[in-house]
């Protein structure tokens, strides 16, 4: 199915907010990971978001050019150009751009959405993401608010954070402390400084103990109790109904089944999802690597086996144990069997 419209996406947040699931948010940096993804959701029939960073745009770019608005256009075009052979839908979106990126990532893909609404088109990418938890909460507020009117105009949605996710993702980095709790007072004050959608529709990353990168359960104190005491807050301040707020979860790789049922009853519509999938990805490959290693190496004067080292052969396997583990996150998420397409 083609990538989703603005209606579409906007549909898909609210289909979880009232069906009590979310949907899975893939980080990917080549093709085939994106092919990866797509497999996965199509095993799965459930709907979903690709999204890059700042490193994987760059990636998408070549390595050794690093210009990450054109690595993200590309990844959008690659993704708009193949989708249509799958019958889920999908939305894009990009993840994490901090205040020194803002520049050379986040603005020029808004431009670029801004050129083909102005043809009549759609935007190219559905919502972007501002990381502004590495400044003060309200400079942080402050650029949300302006890059909220640019996302508005071109009918995007917003992702900002609020509180701080510990570890590092792409240079993004937070230490393990008391900022890893976002307070009732912080979620007022976003509220305040940026509506609840009449300025402009936004998902929050509202964190609650959550750790970029791989860590053992156990080792991080995840709280998504705080998530409803958040939301029941917000709504008894604003008159709103119950869950005013579209969540976004960050860092969840170790997180118990249990850990992501509450997060998800609280209002998470949205979870990303990148270590995980990295790991059966690169995983995969180290298994044929070794089962194979005569025949991917020229071992003692032989000449290996084509078949075997044609990267096309490998990278089959490797999508595939991708793809498995994008149905199990769907699984998990409660988004399986729930494709609009």
């Amino acid at each position: 199915m083609p990538i989703a419209t603005p209606d579409q996406y906007a549909e898909m947040l609210n289909k979880a907010k009232t069906g009590g699931f979310a949907y899975p948010a893939f980080n990917v940096s080549s093709s085939q990971s994106i092919n990866a993804v797509l497999q996965g959701l199509t095993e799965a029939g459930s709907d979903g978001i690709i999204q890059v960073t700042t490193g994987g745009a760059d990636y998408f770019a070549g390595h050794t050019v690093k210009n990450r608005a054109s690595g993200a256009l590309a990844f959008a075009a690659f993704v708009h150009a193949v989708a249509d052979n799958y019958p889920i839908t999908v939305a894009l979106h990009t993840d994490h751009c901090p205040q020194g990126a803002l520049g050379d990532f986040v603005m020029p893909l808004i431009a670029a959405s801004e050129d083909e609404v102005k043809a009549g088109r759609n935007p190219i990418f559905q919502s972007h993401m501002w990381d502004g938890s590495a400044i003060p909460l309200g400079e942080n507020l402050t650029v949300a608010t302006d890059v909220l009117k640019r996302t508005r105009a071109i009918n995007a949605i917003l992702e900002v954070e609020i509180g701080a996710v510990g570890g590092e993702e792409d240079g993004v980095q937070a230490d393990v402390n008391e900022n890893l709790y976002t307070t009732l007072d912080d979620a007022v004050k976003m509220v305040e400084a940026i509506g609840l959608g009449e300025q402009g529709r936004y998902m929050a990353a509202l964190t609650f103990g959550n750790v970029h990168g791989v860590y053992k359960p156990g080792n991080v104190k995840l709280r998504p109790e705080l998530l409803k005491d958040i939301q029941t807050g917000l709504a008894a301040k604003f008159g709103t109904a119950d869950l005013p707020l579209d969540l976004v979860f960050h860092g969840g790789s170790g997180s118990t089944d249990a850990e992501i049922a509450e997060a998800v009853r609280n209002g998470v519509v949205k979870m990303n999802i990148d270590t995980d999938t990295q790991y059966a990805f690169t995983r995969s490959i180290a298994d044929y690597m070794l089962k194979n290693y005569d025949k991917v190496i020229k071992v003692d004067g032989e000449v290996g086996n084509k078949k075997v080292y044609d990267p096309r052969a490998w990278g089959k396997i490797a999508e595939s144990a991708m793809a498995a583990r994008v149905v199990d996150a769907t699984r998990q998420l409660g988004s399986a069997g729930h494709s609009n397409s």
